[in-house]
């Protein structure tokens, strides 16, 4: 049974982290990361109460044959009770506090009687001869188990560290005709970057590439993983999605260079469909009445529809974009990377944005900066829908677009990380 004295502050702590833990990380997929160090410790808690357990049983079964008494000394198991009694040495009337305490032992035992009573005849078997047989017989089990399983997990755990230390930009591969090669065509590309252009370049490119871009080519990226604004990420999937002369009017405000993820397997033209219905989530022309935008993708022949084969993005992906408007300037060993050069960029836009005296700051010197578009662009920011993510936790119930997520349901729009 019970006990309230088990209820320490360390066994409370460890309850409290694993619901908190829990609720986050359902409200956000990044967030599962905090059931990590929780997992782990219930997990190690539970596998050793059945360790123990266990190891009890074969204790009993290997001391079978010695006496009760000697059994007794050897497991450290006998109870002993106080037969004293609830009076004091002199019979006298217990006082009012140890009457309280004679009654809470009571009403204990009365609550361990009803307790008897109704898992009496589990208690039973499990007190006969046949009872200590079978939980020997699965105390046995269960440590082979746990014995067979640590042997597998250990090798998992090996295998996946493994390969979650490799370098994720460089990976090894096999042509057709069997010859094992190492793909380095991402980091090749930033370090193109890096090398060739200039300084205060400013490279347009999915959110995902952000941090390489700013790691290892030690250039301005438009957005990556921390870009926390959605509207700016809407306005990333426009340019990339719009026509190509549509687009150039924005992205020669923005950038200097165009990067695209080519050559297959999650490629950016896998991840098209996301940047469209993350655009329309903001500026609703793109696709107008089709909020997950269906006619942007590819038919069944896996032919580009009218709408992505006019696309900057497939225009850029297959080499087709004219050279007027951006100028192909590198191109991957394998294929894998693409950066164009953005042709007539607005120099008094860059400017613009680069003077302090435009930035908005939450306090003068401060590190964070909301940002803001140059005037060239304040057309199309008059377009802007205010969108309200999904996993803001300060918005109030109701705020943003609740019948576009009630349509689109689980859609890579409100959760744009997830894409």
């Amino acid at each position: 049974m019970y006990a309230p004295e088990s209820r320490t502050d360390s066994k409370l702590f460890i309850v409290l982290y694993g619901c908190i833990a829990y609720y986050f990380s359902s409200k956000m997929v990044r967030l599962v990361i905090l059931m990590g160090p929780i997992g782990s410790v219930l997990g190690s808690v539970t596998v050793t109460l059945w360790v123990e357990w266990g190891v009890k049983q074969v204790q009993l079964l290997v001391t079978e044959g010695l006496k009760d008494e000697d059994r007794s000394s050897a497991l450290n198991t006998t109870d002993k009770k106080d037969n004293k009694g609830n009076k004091d040495k002199k019979g006298k009337q217990l006082s009012a506090g140890k009457l309280k305490k004679q009654k809470r032992l009571q009403k204990k035992k009365g609550l361990e009687k009803e307790m008897d009573e109704m898992f009496g005849p589990i208690n039973d078997f499990l007190n006969s001869s046949q009872g200590s047989n079978a939980k020997k017989m699965g105390a046995v089990l269960l440590l082979f188990f746990l014995a067979v399983q640590s042997v597998t997990f250990w090798k998992y755990s090996q295998r996946m560290a493994k390969g979650m230390s490799q370098p994720s930009i460089m990976f090894q591969a096999t042509l057709r005709d069997g010859t094992t090669i190492i793909v380095d065509d991402y980091r090749e590309a930033y370090w193109w970057l890096r090398d060739t252009t200039p300084e205060d370049s400013r490279v347009m490119a999915w959110w995902d590439y952000g941090y390489q871009i700013n790691g290892i080519a030690e250039r301005t990226s438009i957005a990556d993983g921390n870009t926390w604004n959605h509207e700016h990420i809407a306005t990333l999937g426009r340019c990339l999605t719009s026509p190509e002369k549509r687009a150039h009017k924005i992205v020669r405000h923005l950038a200097d260079y165009v990067l695209v993820w080519a050559g297959g397997g999650g490629d950016d033209l896998a991840k098209s469909p996301h940047m469209a219905r993350i655009g329309n989530s903001v500026y609703s022309d793109i696709c107008p009445g089709d909020p997950t935008c269906s006619k942007f993708g590819f038919d069944r022949n896996r032919n580009p529809t009218p709408m992505m084969a006019a696309s900057l993005l497939y225009k850029l992906h297959s080499g087709t974009v004219d050279k007027d408007l951006f100028e192909h300037v590198f191109d991957s060993k394998y294929g894998k990377v693409r950066i164009y050069r953005v042709k007539r960029v607005s120099r008094k836009s860059k400017t613009w944005i680069a003077s302090s005296e435009n930035r908005i700051c939450d306090a003068p010197g401060s590190w964070y900066c909301v940002g803001q578009y140059p005037p060239a662009l304040n057309n199309l920011m008059a377009k802007k829908q205010a969108f309200t993510q999904l996993e803001d936790f300060n918005a109030k119930k109701g705020e943003g677009h609740d019948e576009y997520q009630a349509e689109v349901g689980d859609g890579c729009v409100g959760c744009w990380w997830m894409c």
